[in-house]
């Protein structure tokens, strides 16, 4: 969705974010109890640092800021096989899971929002100020 400013892109960017950790905290969960389960998280940092990397882009100047790459779409989704909680092989720290899933959620609620106040703000300008 792009509009009038990246603002709509970068959120939609955090919501499929917010989506995807939300997925792999639920499927935590959901194997709480299975054997040798291997708890996975996503990361985020490496996207980030992906994203910042320059974008091939003509500079008329070495003094201007180099271009940067907004697309951070796919997240690496990894295994946290260092930690063993249960006696049967499972890495799942229940307490740990429920956190992050309520810090998502938290996350999740302030970009919906911040997507709200944009779309608000889109409605106001399209009416004139009315």
């Amino acid at each position: 969705m792009k509009l009038f400013s990246r603002t709509f892109t970068l959120l939609e960017q955090g919501l499929d974010y917010a989506a995807t950790k939300q997925k792999v905290i639920a499927n935590n969960i959901a194997n709480a109890d299975t054997p040798n389960y291997k708890a996975k998280d996503v990361r985020f940092k490496t996207e980030l640092e992906q994203a910042m990397a320059p974008l091939e882009a003509y500079r008329t100047n070495p003094k201007h800021f180099p271009f940067k790459s907004p697309d951070t779409s796919n997240f690496l989704v990894t295994t946290r096989s260092d930690v063993i909680y249960n006696h049967n092989g499972n890495s799942v720290d229940i307490d740990k899971e429920m956190s992050d899933l309520a810090e998502n959620q938290i996350y999740y609620n302030a970009l919906i929002e911040r997507l709200n106040g944009q779309l608000n703000t889109l409605k106001t300008v399209i009416k004139g100020g009315k």
